[in-house]
């Protein structure tokens, strides 16, 4: 009579068992870690709630925009961050002509109502004494509205150039 061979089961070993286990716990770890210690992590950016009135400058407005990225309010010159818009005296008349169209779309971003800029009651500050702020109104950041219309250009790490002269 013939013999029947069964192929044996193989059992799972637990050891090792863990190993599946651990970048789960350790991720577990990490985000505990990150909600309990977030402020030590790093700050949080403080956000501020602008209610003020802009004019154009030069036209008696304490709070004024002075071209398509940068306002004043009284003798505090703020520089609005994402964003470089084309220059009040730039190199050609094309990019004066769009300059002013910045400048105007500026003004009536601002114009719509309250919104809100980081950096709190100390912002950090350029080379030439500008506070620097990211502003936003809700989920829509100025900066993207901006290039969005054609009227700047990305800045930061990576952006691209443009010349506001060329065809």
């Amino acid at each position: 009579m013939p013999r029947f061979h069964r192929k044996p089961v193989r059992r799972r070993s637990r050891k090792g068992g863990w190993r599946r286990l651990l970048p789960l716990a350790l991720t577990l770890v990490l985000v505990g870690a990150w909600v309990l210690f977030e402020d030590r992590i790093g700050p949080r950016p403080k956000v501020s709630e602008v209610a003020s009135s802009f004019g154009l400058c030069g036209e008696g407005w304490g709070a004024c925009v002075v071209d398509g990225d940068t306002v004043r309010i009284g003798e505090r010159r703020i520089r609005l961050t994402g964003f470089d818009a084309p220059e009040m005296d730039g190199a050609c008349e094309a990019e004066r002509v769009k300059a002013r169209e910045a400048r105007t779309a500026l003004h009536q971003w601002l114009s719509q109502g309250r919104f809100s800029w980081t950096g709190g009651q100390d912002p950090p500050r350029d080379r030439y004494g500008r506070e620097l702020r990211e502003v936003r109104r809700g989920e829509e950041a100025l900066a993207d509205h901006m290039i969005a219309a054609g009227l700047a250009e990305g800045s930061g790490w990576g952006a691209v150039r443009r010349d506001w002269c060329a065809p």
